[in-house]
C-alpha cells in the first residue's frame, strides 16, 4: 500500500494551485495503518531550497486501511515555495516526495506552492481572447510608403509568391534585407477580414525602425519603420482597430539594438557618449557583449538609469509613447533577459498610462518557476506578466495529434500549468502552435524533423500528406482554442501555409488562395471561444488522457463544457447528455451518443 497526496485533487490539497497571501491552505495526507506513523510534518522551501519552516500534520481519522493526516497553514508574502513531508513511524523516519502524480520514500521530486499578490492582474479583456500574430512584412501590402530613409541596402521582391532569401551571399551571409513590402496600411485594410475571423488582440512582430526584415534590431524606438509606414498610419490602425473592438500589441524588443542603431555608433564612436554607459565594452570600441555572440546585437545594460527612464520612466519614453499612439501592450522579446527589476516597473507604468495595459513574455518553459542565467524569476509571484507565450503546451498537443504521446502528456502538461499559474494568468496566456520563431503548424505535425536551409526549401508536403496534415490540424487548433488560454493564430496558418523554421515559416500571406474550409473552420473556434464563457475564463480539469483519449472539462459558474479528443485507432463513443457545440471527424452522431473516429473531437455544454 502507498501512502496517498496529490495536489491536484482536492481530497489532498485546497485550493487548487496558487495562493494568495494569509489565504489558508489545507493539506491532507493518507498514510497505510501499517506504517505505524507517530508524527507527520510539512517540510516548505523558499526558492532557494532554503528551509523555511515545518509544519506538524495531525492526525484527523482513520479508517481499516488508512489513517488521514491534515495541517493547515498559510504564507504571510509573494515567493515560490517547494515542500516535502517527513514522517516518523515506530520502526524509522523518512522523507516523501513526489513521483509524478505518485509519492516516494527518500528520493523524488518536491511539490511547487506559489504564492501570488493580488496586485495588477491580467485583464479582463485579454482572458480568453482570440489573439492574431502578424509578421508586418509578409502580411498585407496597400499602396507605396516614403522609403527614402529605408536604411540601406534593401531590395523589394516583385512577386509575393517568392521564397523568402535563405541562401548566403557571396561573403556567406544571410543580410535579411530581402522585403515584401507588407505595411501598416494594408492590416488597415484588412481588418475586416480579421474581425470576420474573430481576432480579438493583433499582436505585431517588430515595426521600429530596423534593418532587418525581422526588425528585431532595432535603430530608432521612437519612429515606425519607413517600409511600413508612418506614425499617422499607426494611428489610424489603431483607431480603425479599437472602432472594431480590436487591440493591438506590439514586440517590445528591450534587450538589445541593432549595431546600425545612433545609440551603438555614438558610443563606438566618442568615448564620452551619454550612450556609452548603455552598452558592456570588453575593450571600447571593437569588443563587446552581444546577443548570442550575433554582433549586429549589441546587448543593452537593462538596468542603466538614463537606459531606464528611456524605455520606461521618461514622460515619452518609448513604453508611454506607442501607448499613447494606440498601442494596447507589448509582448516582451526574450523576457528572460530583462531583469525582474526592469518588467515590474515597466509593468507598472504601462498600466499608468492605460489600465488596462498587456504585457506578454516570451518564456518558452513553464513560467511559475523559471531560471534564467542563475537567477529564479519572479514573473507571477511579483504580478511582473500578465501572461507568456504557451510553448509547453504547443509542444505537448503537436506531440499527442502526431501520435507519439497517448495523451498521459498531454493531460499532464495540462494540468501542471493549470496547478502552477495564477488563474487569470493561464486564461490570458498566449496560446500557440505556429509563431515566426517555430515551424508552422501545417508542416510540424507531419514533418517535424530538421535539415540545413538548403534542403527545407525543397521539401513540401505531398497532397496525401496536406490532406492528413489538415485533419491533424483540425484536432490541434481544437484543443488550442478548448484548452485555457489566448488562442493565438500564426498569420497564414487559417489560409493552410505550409513552412519549416525561419524564414520558411514566414513567406507572405497567399491572399486569394485560402484554404476556405480550413479558415471557416478558425471562424467555428473563435465563435465557440468567445461565445463560451467556460472556454473564456472558466476552470480546466483532466478527466481523462491515455490510450490515445484526452477528455478535460472547462467549468464557469454559468456553463461547463465538455471536450474530447480522439488520437486513437479506435473509435471512441461518449454519451451526450448535453448540447454538442462543436465536432469533427464524427463517426456517429445520434441522440443520446456521439462516436469519435480517429482525430475527431467533440465539444459538448452540459
Amino acid at each position: 500500500m502507498r501512502i496517498l497526496f496529490d495536489s491536484k485533487l482536492s481530497q489532498f490539497k485546497t485550493p487548487f494551485g496558487t495562493l494568495a497571501p494569509a489565504q489558508v491552505c489545507t493539506l491532507r495526507l493518507r498514510i497505510p495503518c501499517s506504517c505505524r506513523t507517530a508524527a507527520c510534518e510539512l517540510v516548505l522551501q523558499d526558492d532557494k531550497n532554503e528551509e523555511d519552516r515545518r509544519v506538524p500534520l495531525v492526525k484527523e481519522d482513520s479508517d481499516e486501511l488508512y489513517e488521514t493526516w491534515v495541517c493547515r497553514f498559510s504564507l504571510a508574502a509573494p515567493g515560490l515555495f517547494f515542500f516535502y513531508f517527513f514522517i516518523t513511524t515506530e520502526e524509522g523516519a523518512f522523507p516523501l516526495y513526489k513521483q509524478g502524480d505518485d509519492t516516494n520514500m527518500n528520493e523524488g521530486d518536491l511539490w511547487q506552492l506559489s504564492c501570488v499578490t493580488a496586485a495588477l492582474p491580467a485583464p479582463a479583456c485579454m482572458q480568453g481572447a482570440v489573439m492574431y500574430q502578424i509578421f508586418p512584412d509578409r502580411f498585407a501590402r496597400s499602396g507605396s510608403c516614403d522609403t527614402r530613409d529605408k536604411l540601406q541596402p534593401w531590395w523589394l521582391h516583385e512577386n509575393t509568391d517568392d521564397m523568402p532569401v535563405y541562401l548566403p551571399n557571396e561573403r556567406g551571409e544571410v543580410l535579411n534585407n530581402d522585403f515584401f513590402g507588407g505595411n501598416l496600411r494594408g492590416i488597415l485594410e484588412k481588418l475586416p477580414y480579421l474581425q470576420d475571423l474573430g481576432a480579438e488582440i493583433l499582436y505585431l512582430n517588430p515595426i521600429f525602425l530596423a534593418y532587418s526584415t525581422h526588425r528585431y534590431d532595432t535603430c530608432d524606438f521612437q519612429r515606425v519603420d519607413p517600409l511600413l509606414g508612418t506614425e499617422e498610419d499607426f494611428r489610424a490602425l489603431c483607431r480603425e482597430a479599437h472602432a472594431r473592438g480590436m487591440k493591438i500589441v506590439l514586440d517590445g524588443v528591450f534587450s538589445h539594438v541593432g549595431s546600425r542603431s545612433p545609440y551603438f555608433q555614438s558610443a563606438v564612436s566618442d568615448p564620452n557618449s551619454p550612450y556609452r554607459p548603455w552598452f558592456q565594452f570588453q575593450h571600447w570600441p571593437d569588443r563587446y557583449t552581444s546577443w548570442w555572440g550575433i554582433t549586429t546585437l549589441p546587448c543593452i545594460n537593462k538596468l542603466d538609469p538614463s537606459y531606464v527612464n528611456f524605455i520606461i520612466d521618461g514622460e515619452d519614453s518609448v513604453a508611454a509613447h506607442w501607448l499613447r499612439l494606440g498601442a494596447d501592450g507589448y509582448r516582451l522579446d526574450v523576457a528572460d533577459e530583462l531583469p525582474d527589476e526592469f518588467i515590474l516597473r515597466l509593468k507598472r507604468r504601462i498600466r499608468e498610462v492605460n489600465p488596462e495595459a498587456i504585457l506578454i513574455g516570451e518564456v518558452w518553459e513553464d513560467a511559475s518557476n523559471k531560471i534564467a542565467y542563475d537567477v529564479r524569476r519572479r514573473y507571477f509571484v511579483d504580478r511582473e506578466l500578465d501572461s507568456v507565450m504557451n510553448y509547453p503546451w504547443q509542444k505537448a498537443i503537436l506531440r499527442y495529434v502526431r501520435g507519439e504521446d497517448d495523451g498521459a502528456e498531454l493531460g499532464g502538461r495540462a494540468m501542471t500549468l493549470a496547478e502552477n499559474y495564477p488563474p487569470d494568468v493561464l486564461n490570458a496566456c498566449m496560446t500557440i502552435l505556429s509563431t515566426h520563431d517555430t515551424p508552422r503548424a501545417l508542416t510540424a505535425l507531419i514533418d517535424p524533423t530538421d535539415a540545413d536551409r538548403a534542403e527545407l526549401a525543397r521539401r513540401h508536403l505531398s497532397p496525401e500528406d496536406r490532406t492528413r496534415a489538415l485533419r491533424l490540424l483540425r484536432a490541434a487548433a481544437f484543443l488550442q482554442f478548448t484548452l485555457p488560454g489566448s488562442p493565438c493564430i500564426y498569420y497564414g496558418d487559417e489560409a493552410g501555409m505550409e513552412g519549416y523554421r525561419d524564414p520558411f515559416n514566414r513567406r507572405f500571406f497567399p491572399w486569394g488562395r485560402e484554404d476556405e474550409r480550413l479558415t471557416q473552420f478558425y471562424r467555428c473556434l473563435a465563435a465557440l471561444k468567445k461565445g463560451s464563457p467556460a472556454l473564456r475564463r472558466g476552470a480546466v480539469t483532466v478527466m481523462e488522457a491515455g490510450k490515445g483519449r484526452v477528455l478535460f472539462v472547462r467549468s464557469a459558474k454559468e456553463q461547463s463544457v465538455f471536450a474530447c479528443c480522439n488520437r486513437s485507432p479506435e473509435p471512441w463513443r461518449l454519451p451526450v447528455s448535453g448540447k454538442l457545440l462543436l465536432g469533427g471527424g464524427l463517426d456517429e452522431c445520434l441522440p443520446g451518443s456521439v462516436t469519435l473516429g480517429p482525430c475527431g473531437f467533440c465539444a459538448i455544454e452540459k
